[in-house]
């Protein structure tokens, strides 16, 4: 009974800790997010302070998933020195417990955050952002999703009378509305490959796109050229969405169906694949920060040297982010496997954690 109270009053330290962390956080990007759409509403004309309120606290479920490493790092180098100060981690080893002991609660709660975190916020917070670019999007007259205006490949998917299609272009312009060198793939209601169009520029128009210099070419047939070519679509101008342009406007649960429907029209899905296995890593990933945490937060207060080692667990935790981001981009650009650019990083200082604590512990 002891063992389980004393676990229970450890875990609601960490929690708390990890929760003070996350809502400081969280606090610091609402207000900066807020003065950033108060300059987009001087700029693009007058929104009500309330709206752009609730606009801020609907993107900021999306923005903050990724603070819960961090959070989980600093809350449970928070509970331990404050243990550690209280001198209540001295009298636990008195009494015969390990640092593992008393570290489990911590281990046992980041990983069910991190399940947490995937399963049910990264939804939330998905869904939460469909619903602020929407909103951005009346409140400014004009899209906050669309297709990136900028160099480099853009791509949505799409669906209209004649089936749903794969769209991808070298450029978009005009907010999205304008493509260039454009290829469609195009499939019936069952998913069957139809045919293929090269285009060299798109323009989205009610109800269909408007191809312009088309070259189409379809199973069992020769390529036939056509001036103006149209595809239908539902889109309209007034809302385009980009189904597959942002990974951060895309449930866990959803990243399967749209991979697979990537790699189906043969476009690159590395970025998908990318955000799925960040996803799936995270409950590991926060216990890694614990388990870094703890490397630099078991030593006594009587010892000194608590702040060398605290910075250089802060320093560490940073330089596994930046390591962490590094791999991810060597992931991005197809140069290896998606996994091992997720998992690879997360049990290199899980491992390192690892050898340090029992290096302290064990000798």
């Amino acid at each position: 009974m002891m063992g389980s109270t004393l676990n229970w009053y450890l875990g609601r330290k960490f929690l708390t800790a990890i929760f003070g962390a996350f809502a400081l956080c969280s606090v610091l990007i609402f207000m900066i997010d807020f003065v950033e759409l108060l300059r987009q509403a001087g700029k693009y004309g007058s929104v009500p302070a309330w709206k752009l309120a609730w606009m801020t606290a609907l993107r900021l479920p999306a923005y903050t998933e990724f603070l819960l490493a961090f959070a989980v790092q600093v809350g449970a180098i928070s509970t331990l020195l404050f243990l550690s100060r209280k001198s209540e981690l001295a009298v636990m080893r008195a009494g015969g417990m390990s640092a593992w002991q008393f570290l489990r609660p911590g281990i046992v709660l980041a990983f069910f955050l991190g399940i947490f975190a995937t399963t049910l916020y990264n939804p939330i917070a998905a869904g939460a952002r469909d619903h602020a670019e929407q909103m951005f999007a009346e409140a400014f007259g004009r899209e906050a999703n669309l297709l990136r205006s900028k160099s480099g490949e853009s791509w949505l998917r799409q669906n209209g009378v004649d089936g749903q299609s794969v769209l991808t272009s070298a450029q978009a312009s005009n907010q999205g509305l304008k493509l260039t060198i454009v290829t469609a793939l195009l499939y019936d209601n069952d998913g069957q490959f139809i045919e293929r169009i090269d285009a060299q520029t798109a323009e989205l128009r009610e109800g269909y796109w408007k191809l312009s210099d088309a070259w189409v070419a379809a199973p069992g047939r020769e390529p036939t050229k056509h001036d103006t070519y149209l595809l239908s679509t539902y889109l309209t101008p007034e809302r385009v969405q980009d189904a597959l342009g942002t990974v951060i406007s895309v449930s866990f649960w959803d990243l399967p169906g749209l991979i697979e429907v990537a790699e189906k029209a043969d476009l690159s899905a590395s970025k998908l694949h990318i955000q799925y296995e960040s996803l799936l890593s995270r409950p590991l990933l926060c216990i890694a920060m614990v388990l870094l945490a703890a490397t630099v937060s078991l030593r006594s207060f009587r010892s000194g040297g608590i702040q060398t080692m605290v910075i250089t667990g802060m320093v560490g935790g940073l330089g596994f982010f930046l390591l962490a981001e590094v791999s991810r981009q060597i992931g991005v650009a197809g140069l290896v496997p998606p996994w091992a650019a997720v998992w690879l990083p997360i049990l290199l200082v899980s491992l390192v954690s690892l050898t340090v604590l029992l290096h302290q512990e064990d000798g």
